[in-house]
């Protein structure tokens, strides 16, 4: 199956050469380009991609804006590739709901796994984000944040996969894990993400982080 991407970048060099790099993948299409969020938006609402690789810094609406209005009408999944790896923006996107977090230095082969990643319903970070966001929950008491009210409605087998998110796992290593097949697991990853409130499996990986939810075993 094709993966329909559309690119967001206000500059018209890098949206032609993220074009070009994933154009060339197979079963990647690059389906429309946008220089702003808005315009993005628009964009996705007539195409509708799989996912839309969005810049955060544009003019009129920014990257962080058409985000979080891209999930909440279940337009597309977003993989977010900035030149700037700040902490407010890593925070603000991934509370919009990006799948993923990139940095404009990645090299052509990363994106295309990423952009492929995320279709799938993984969840991406760069390496230096990582880093950081782990720092941040070693800084920070499991349970420093009120629990929602929906970690008591899952079953023990949705705690289970929540606590596999919260270890990194993709869909295929927490099949393997727990004995069960991807297309049962991303059932499951669905039913978490709507029983919290969540947008994507990187806000459950965090939540089950600060809640000191870990795998079985």
């Amino acid at each position: 199956m094709t993966i329909r991407v559309l690119v967001a970048d206000d500059h018209g060099a890098i949206r032609a050469g993220l074009a070009l790099i994933l154009g060339n993948a197979d079963g990647i299409e690059v389906v429309g380009e946008a220089a702003d969020g808005e315009v993005a938006l628009r964009q996705a609402r007539a195409l509708r991609p799989d996912v839309v690789l969005m810049d955060v810094r544009m003019p009129g609406t920014d990257g962080i804006t058409a985000t979080r209005q891209l999930i909440a009408e279940g337009l597309a999944e977003v993989l977010v590739l900035t030149t700037f790896d700040l902490d407010e923006y890593v925070h603000a996107a991934l509370r919009a709901g990006a799948a993923g977090f990139l940095l404009k230095s990645v090299e052509a082969p990363r994106l295309i796994e990423a952009v492929r990643l995320v279709a799938a319903g993984e969840g991406v970070l760069a390496p230096q984000v990582t880093k950081r966001l782990i720092a941040a929950f070693a800084s920070t008491p499991a349970g420093a944040s009120p629990a929602p009210a929906g970690l008591a409605d899952l079953t023990e087998r949705e705690r289970e996969v929540l606590g596999c998110l919260g270890a990194g796992l993709s869909n295929a290593e927490i099949g393997a894990s727990l004995y069960i097949g991807e297309a049962t697991v991303k059932t499951h990853v669905s039913r978490v993400l709507a029983k919290l409130g969540l947008r994507s499996r990187v806000q459950a990986a965090i939540l089950a982080q600060d809640h000191g939810i870990a795998p079985p075993g």
